[in-house]
């Protein structure tokens, strides 16, 4: 009798080593899990050491417990130590302060833009020697649709994801020739703490219920009238982290449900 043929597995990220800043939770979390699913190993980096042991254990990766706004924790030789083995690199951490401008604290707007463009600048720093002299190399930046359109009380958050759009359009060229690619993932508002938490300082600025932010704020300029769920933009990253996109460098995605189309 003849023997049934076996189906094997896809993992298209076998052998490869990822890393994921902000990865204990929402869409970091998700795309870590994306990640392993296709076989990468993967470092879950996030100040919440717990948590990033919590999700790492769950898939057969390593944790991070580091608060990216400390000093030290950014040393070049710790970053070489961690990063020199990475060939994926998912920039996702962030933080969100909302206040009309003359009213926004500059200690915010300074802490926001160090994590999320002086951050990711530091990381691909260490990151690229390692991944010019293996030939290949993802750097994939969690931005936003605010690295494409503005929205009034964010000004930090538009600034840092404006000048992160910009950053990984240099890491394109630059990496280009050395088989490293970097693109950007922008998200609407995603299923996640950080959206929730908006929701009352949103309801407050505008003097409107908590219950109405959603339809008269949030999403306000999607087609798609729902939030985009974290396991969505986790497949997109995993995608770009794969041979198949191994043309695709230099792009923004919009994951936004049609705002951007407007």
């Amino acid at each position: 009798m003849e023997k049934e043929p076996t189906m094997s597995v896809s993992l298209p990220l076998a052998g490869r080593r990822a890393l994921v800043t902000g990865g204990a939770s929402g869409i970091g979390a998700a795309t870590v899990r994306a990640l392993a699913q296709r076989g990468a190993q993967v470092v879950v980096a996030d100040r919440d050491g717990d948590a990033a042991a919590a999700v790492a254990a769950d898939v057969g990766g390593t944790a991070w417990a580091v608060d990216l706004l400390e000093p030290a924790a950014l040393e070049d030789r710790r970053l070489a130590d961690i990063l020199s083995p990475i060939d994926i690199l998912v920039n996702n951490a962030g933080v969100q302060s909302i206040s009309p401008i003359q009213d926004f604290d500059p200690a915010d707007f300074r802490r926001i833009i160090a994590l999320m463009l002086e951050v990711p600048f530091l990381l691909v720093r260490a990151a690229l020697p390692h991944m010019y002299a293996r030939g290949f190399g993802r750097v994939i930046n969690v931005s936003s649709v605010h690295g494409l359109r503005a929205s009034a009380y964010k000004s930090a958050y538009v600034a840092a994801k404006h000048g992160l759009e910009g950053f990984s359009k240099v890491t394109a060229l630059e990496g280009g020739p050395h088989g490293v690619t970097s693109n950007c993932v922008n998200p609407g508002y995603v299923r996640t703490p950080l959206v929730e938490r908006q929701i009352a300082d949103q309801a407050a600025l505008h003097g409107i219920a908590e219950s109405e932010v959603l339809s008269q704020v949030l999403l306000t300029e999607s087609a798609i009238k729902r939030l985009v769920e974290p396991a969505e933009v986790g497949s997109l990253v995993a995608w770009l982290a794969t041979d198949d996109a191994a043309m695709v460098t230099g792009a923004s995605y919009a994951m936004d449900g049609g705002w951007s189309a407007r």
